[in-house]
């Protein structure tokens, strides 16, 4: 789909993806609308536009009312570009590595894309969790932000045999639907009760044999990538199409192990749900929990099962933004996968990776450079550059495909919310509290920090801040990226 350049299309660009902007940025929206035109010039985050009069898709459309502005500062027509010797002079003295290795980074202009600040940015660096934000892209764009994903209870080949199917809902609750939350905003009881009146309407007494089909994923489990150790401490664990709590006995605990086998834990739950909900019908369960692939669906209609009952997750933008907000390995790489199979690929960890370089490249964010590993981050053998994370952001940001903007509301706040909830705090990094944007990535030697602020005159930067070989839990490693981020949110930089 083409449209004419120059600014006029950028405009019209902007407009159809208010829709998707969270409140923090609807004014900004607003006044960059109402630039002079040699503002508009050859903006970098904004690609080759379309040709005249296309269909909107919906998700492109502007909304008939806008909310009031919260949050972030609004940008200003006459605002200055930071001149670049400036924010060098602030950047270069606070990015001191606490003891062993470097940081590399890259500062951008959003809207005109001059760059502000280059420390090694195109250089190939271990980016942590930073590896999210490709995730985010590559899930949004290959599933879509508002698709949400089922599972369902199949009648089996057996009259009394059910099977519990997992379709990428690895947020499952365990008791019953929670409409207003993220995490168990499918609950197995609720699937339970209705399974029941599925099989009280069609005559079905007796005892119940509760199955399980989590074909859906393909080869390894557990990557090859990952070092044991990690597994162990619980950062991540081997990757099936449905869990409860992303894979934890617990929804509040986000530490420690977490079970091996999370699609029969999920399915001991649904069993134990469907014998309390069957009770009352005369219905029992037998022991134990089997596993089972359900035919394909590819034979005549008369041979596909019968859908006995199901339940959606949250939709694919809200689960990003829980993914980045809380950092989840485990989230991470089932979006992963379910990108990869939304694109044709298998859902593997190979089809993931694949995955998330094609989406990246059909964005046009270059990917020559890059090894994916793994899609979460915890993979030492990832490499990527702050310029690529910056032009990740930017996409996110401002860039053309506005259904990338659902993974706007999961960047963390400084001070306030998510992984940097607790950080920004000091008397040196306050000013950055509640204006700071970013991604976190933590490993033993790696810190990373990727985002977006609306610094003290209006401008919109984006920035990338990437250590290596850092001294492991050295306090001041994570304190300098915060002082950077901070000396951009207040940068008059002229």
């Amino acid at each position: 789909m083409k449209e004419s350049s120059g600014p006029g299309a950028f405009r019209r660009t902007v407009q159809r993806g208010l829709r998707a902007w969270p409140t923090a940025l609807l004014v900004a929206v607003i006044v960059i609308l109402a630039l002079p035109a040699a503002w508009l010039v050859s903006p970098a985050f904004v690609g080759p536009a379309p040709v005249a009069t296309p269909v909107v898709p919906a998700w492109q459309q502007l909304p008939a009312t806008l909310s009031a502005r919260q949050g972030l500062s609004p940008l200003s027509e006459s605002a200055s570009v930071p001149l670049p010797s400036a924010v060098a002079a602030q950047l270069d003295a606070l990015l001191t590595p606490d003891g062993d290795g470097s940081f590399t980074g890259l500062v951008q202009d959003a809207l005109t894309g001059q760059v502000l600040f280059d420390r090694g940015g195109s250089e190939s660096r271990i980016p942590a969790s930073n590896m999210k934000l490709l995730t985010a892209v590559a899930a949004l764009r290959a599933i879509g932000p508002d698709h949400r994903f089922s599972t369902k209870v199949l009648a089996g080949a057996d009259a009394n045999d059910v099977v519990l199917t997992g379709g990428g809902d690895v947020l499952l609750g365990a008791g019953e639907s929670a409409p207003n939350e993220v995490m168990s905003h499918a609950g197995l009881a609720t699937l339970a009760t209705a399974t029941v009146n599925a099989l009280q309407a069609t005559g079905t007494t007796g005892e119940l044999k509760v199955l399980v089909d989590d074909s859906l994923f393909s080869g390894p489990a557990l990557n090859p990538a990952w070092a044991e150790g990690d597994v162990a401490a619980g950062e991540v664990a081997p990757l099936y199409p449905l869990a409860l709590n992303s894979a934890r006995f617990d929804p509040a605990v986000t530490t420690g192990p977490r079970p091996q086998d999370s699609a029969l834990t999920a399915a001991e739950a649904f069993a134990a749900q469907l014998k309390a909900a069957g009770a009352a019908a005369g219905l029992t369960v037998a022991a134990g929990v089997e596993r089972y692939t359900a035919p394909s669906g590819d034979g005549p209609p008369a041979e596909e099962p019968a859908v006995l009952a199901e339940v959606q997750s949250g939709t694919v933008g809200q689960q990003v933004d829980l993914m980045l907000q809380t950092s989840d390995n485990y989230l991470a790489e089932v979006l992963g996968r379910m990108a990869a199979a939304a694109a044709g690929e298998p859902a593997s960890n190979d089809g993931a990776t694949v995955a998330v370089r094609a989406q990246l490249a059909d964005l046009g964010i270059p990917t020559d450079t890059m090894r994916v590993a793994d899609v979460s981050g915890l993979a030492l053998a990832n490499q990527v550059s702050a310029r690529q994370f910056v032009e990740v952001v930017g996409a996110i940001a401002t860039g053309t495909d506005t259904r990338l903007r659902a993974a706007l509301d999961g960047f963390p706040v400084a001070g306030l919310t998510g992984t940097l909830g607790t950080r920004f705090g000091d008397d040196a990094t306050a000013r950055g509290a509640g204006l700071v944007r970013a991604k976190t990535g933590t490993l033993n030697s790696v810190i990373a920090l990727s985002g977006y602020v609306v610094d003290a005159d209006g401008r919109l930067l984006v920035f990338s801040f990437i250590g290596n070989g850092l001294a492991p839990g050295a306090a001041g490693n994570p304190e300098a990226l915060d002082r950077a981020a901070t000396a951009l949110a207040g940068c008059g930089c002229r």
